[in-house]
């Protein structure tokens, strides 16, 4: 039996190479015999800048930057193809990682720190910049990071308007002549983790909860959102409204596609670019995992990217999760086989995010067998 082990990361516990040697072990545990090949995975979001340089053979390079709540950090980012091609993951400067739970704020937080980070990748001479767009903590619609560009976002008084998402209510004018020139001969290419609209409840919205906007939040932010898209076009002649991944990041993809980014899947540019379709003919199995398979995996998910994969190839696709919510039919349609979350029982989240190796470990131990016995003669 030969298994391809492609899993991406386990938000809060484990990295997609940690998840994929953790499922190696309980699978060669149970049965010593089984042939293992990994392959982690990322979709634009937390891992992508990891993954893509190891691959690709790319460098690693930090740069001081601000975090959503504008404290200074140390960010990473990556050049490649002789430093032509930058590789930046907005997660480095803005991402829901960087925050204690008691600290996540839509309301607050800002992506300023994305701006820096692409204005670093200029300082190295790159022309070509890749951004992976996922795990933020923003819902500004990118306005931090236009600021920190150059433009001008401008309130009723003509003065720039405070970062963070509540401040998008009081943006009146949008200048953009100021941006930095160099992004001009610059190619933008934008891997977002989810396909999702800007606006409505499958857009930005859908995201908001977990970076910590209760319901009137989410009704200000998507409000402030509306407003954005509308002056944008007004300014521009672009209908954000209309663009596919523009609410990825909470608005990162509306405010890239305003500097002339490409925005496309991340899951299936990275499997693309680590050739994992050659991988997969040549096993028996795919195992794929990430922390939770709901409604979002359906929006581009490396998980969705991997079950059409599977399916083109007929090759069976067993995901293994930290949780599993609403209805999988969808996943099952595209080619995913079955999923199984690591769950041992009822806990606090805590708890089983200090665990989720030992329990992802036990879980494909118990996949093993199960293998191992419907494949005995």
């Amino acid at each position: 039996m030969n298994i391809l082990i492609a899993p991406c990361a386990f938000k809060g516990s484990l990295s997609a190479g940690e998840a994929a040697r953790t499922i190696a072990a309980g699978l060669h545990a149970a049965d010593p015999n089984i042939k293992t090949q990994e392959c982690p995975l990322a979709d634009g979001g937390e891992g992508t800048l990891t993954i893509l340089l190891r691959a690709l053979g790319g460098q690693e390079f930090t740069t001081g930057v601000l975090d959503p709540l504008g404290r200074e950090i140390q960010a990473r980012y990556g050049l490649l193809d002789a430093g032509s091609t930058a590789l930046i993951e907005i997660a480095q400067a803005a991402g829901l990682t960087l925050l204690k739970p008691r600290e996540r704020d839509p309301l607050k937080a800002s992506s300023y720190g994305v701006g820096q980070l692409i204005s670093a990748a200029l300082d190295q001479g790159a022309r070509q910049i890749w951004i992976g767009l996922g795990g933020s903590a923003t819902v500004d619609g990118g306005a931090g990071m236009l600021q920190a560009l150059g433009a001008r976002l401008l309130d009723a008084r003509g003065e720039n308007i405070p970062r963070g998402g509540m401040a998008l209510a009081q943006l009146v004018r949008l200048e953009l002549s100021g941006l930095d020139p160099r992004l001009q001969d610059a190619e933008l290419l934008v891997l977002c983790d989810v396909l999702s609209p800007l606006l409505g409840p499958r857009g930005a919205r859908l995201y908001m909860a977990q970076k910590g906007a209760d319901p009137d939040m989410c009704e200000r932010l998507e409000r402030n959102l509306k407003s954005f898209a509308e002056l944008a076009q007004r300014s521009t002649g672009i209908d954000l409204r209309r663009l596919r991944g523009a609410g990825a990041a909470g608005g990162l993809g509306a405010a890239l596609a305003l500097l002339g980014g490409k925005l496309v899947s991340g899951s299936r540019f990275i499997i693309e670019r680590l050739r994992v379709a050659e991988q997969v003919k040549g096993c028996d199995l795919l195992i794929g995992g990430e922390g939770r398979l709901d409604e979002q995996t359906l929006e581009g998910k490396a998980v969705l990217a991997l079950a059409r994969l599977a399916k083109a190839q007929d090759k069976p696709l067993m995901v293994l999760c930290g949780e599993r919510s609403g209805e999988l039919a969808r996943l099952h349609e595209a080619g995913m086989t079955a999923a199984f979350s690591i769950a041992s029982g009822p806990g606090c989240e805590a708890a089983a995010l200090q665990r989720a190796a030992q329990h992802l470990k036990a879980t494909a131990a118990q996949l093993a067998r199960l293998i191992g016995a419907l494949t005995k003669k």
